[in-house]
């Protein structure tokens, strides 16, 4: 996993994508699965920290308060998505939708969808800190909280949320 600062700039990170997995050919001639995120927190948070930051396009809508700061928590989303894709399609033949040079992922077919009830602008509801008023869906080590990313299930044909 390669994660880049702030000062940092990747190619497709902000214009394409926010992230990224490919493979890396090593020396022994075996395939290796990679991933890339950058910090969505100061070069695109309106593409790649939404619901944190407003977005960029699309419909307007108030934003909601990070738990643990917009970078972060945009980077949280955007690792989640990445893994996702890299542990079900890794050499671009397994899980996927469409043009594998393009491909609709498990993560990114739920675009924009972290609670039940996400629609366009709205990301579902969300478990909401009493003290802080941060927004998520899942807790981590310690008690940290996160808002991780709905994830494609094929036998309902839905979106499923963390629950």
């Amino acid at each position: 996993m390669v994660l880049t600062s702030s000062d940092v700039t990747v190619g497709q990170f902000c214009t394409s994508s926010c992230g990224f997995h490919s493979t890396v050919l090593m020396p022994a001639g075996k395939r290796v699965v990679m991933v890339h995120v950058g910090d969505p927190g100061t070069q695109c948070p309106g593409l790649c920290a939404w619901p944190y930051a407003a977005p960029e396009y699309g419909p307007p809508g108030p934003t909601l308060v990070a738990p643990n700061g917009v970078g972060v928590d945009g980077t949280v989303i955007n690792i989640a998505t990445v893994i996702a894709g890299a542990v079900t399609n890794p050499f671009r033949d397994g899980y996927y939708q469409g043009d594998r040079l393009a491909p609709l992922e498990v993560a990114t077919a739920c675009a924009g969808i972290f609670g039940e009830g996400a629609y366009p602008g709205n990301p579902g509801n969300l478990l909401i800190d009493e003290k802080s008023e941060a927004s998520f869906n899942a807790f981590g080590a310690g008690g940290r909280r996160f808002l991780l990313p709905a994830i494609w299930e094929p036998i309902s044909g839905k979106c499923k949320v963390v629950a």
